[in-house]
């Protein structure tokens, strides 16, 4: 009966995978058609005839490698930064003692209940007052901090026991060489579940990008696919390449690193 109840649980998990899957499925496979199988009143899931015309036109018609490093420099340099400001907030509320500390940590708490996009308008005018259009600063600074990734990172930093950091302060160490020595080797999962939400985010970021930047040269390549829409016989296919294209970064870092987000989610629950 076991086993019975097990393999009826793999099954229904098989199907809402490939049910959640069959977009992307689909998706590689048009961006494989040709343009007369696209527009055919014939529905395939599968090309006929493969072809890598789609991925040639659209390196060609439009600079998708340009596209490419702008949301590169874009989504490393706020997640560096990002990576940062998150360790270092959550070790000050983690191991420091101060007054308002509970106060100050519940009001960073309530900002994640407002919605980014009610603020868009205010950081464009502060972005632009301070001449950051067009520029990768001015699209990665509003990246910079996120209360999500410093609430993670203090519930897991919250599992080492007190004792730990009061010997390496009794034996000379301080809470700089604490934090760089022994905290941040210890707390890799964690750095590499920061390191991979963000990246993802960051990457996938397509208002705030589009609003700060009107030159093409500083366009990132989720901007860019709706340039590739242009009036042509069948833009389908070269869209749907331009997109395969662009989300391949964020699923090998997530197929890469995949078993450290357990590990980082996970560990903030065991207590030292």
């Amino acid at each position: 009966m076991k086993k019975i109840s097990v393999l009826s649980y793999q099954l229904f998990s098989l199907v809402i995978g490939l049910i959640v899957i069959f977009p992307v499925i689909y998706a590689i496979c048009v961006s494989f058609m040709p343009a007369e199988e696209i527009l055919s009143t014939t529905v395939h899931l599968f090309p006929k005839r493969w072809t890598i015309e789609n991925y040639v036109q659209a390196f060609t018609k439009a600079p998708l490698l340009r596209y490419l490093l702008n949301s590169l420099v874009m989504t490393l340099g706020a997640t560096t930064v990002r990576l940062f400001t998150a360790s270092t907030a959550a070790f000050a509320f983690s191991f420091f003692e101060f007054r308002g500390k509970k106060f100050l940590f519940l009001f960073f708490i309530g900002t994640m209940m407002i919605p980014s996009d009610l603020l868009i308008i205010k950081n464009y005018s502060t972005v632009a007052k301070l001449g950051l259009v067009n520029t990768y600063l001015g699209m990665m600074v509003v990246f910079f901090v996120t209360m999500v990734n410093i609430f993670v990172m203090r519930q897991y930093f919250l599992s080492y026991s007190k004792s730990v950091r009061e010997a390496a302060l009794i034996d000379g160490c301080t809470n700089f060489m604490f934090f760089r020595k022994i905290l941040i080797p210890s707390s890799k999962p964690v750095f590499i579940t920061t390191f991979i939400s963000s990246f993802v985010g960051v990457w996938n970021q397509y208002l705030w990008p589009l609003l700060v930047t009107n030159r093409n040269q500083m366009r990132t390549a989720q901007v860019a696919v709706t340039l590739l829409n242009f009036p042509d016989a069948s833009p389908h296919g070269i869209v749907m390449a331009a997109a395969i294209i662009i989300v391949l970064p964020s699923a090998i870092i997530f197929i890469i690193f995949q078993r450290y987000i357990k590990k980082g989610m996970m560990a903030g629950g065991v207590k030292g």
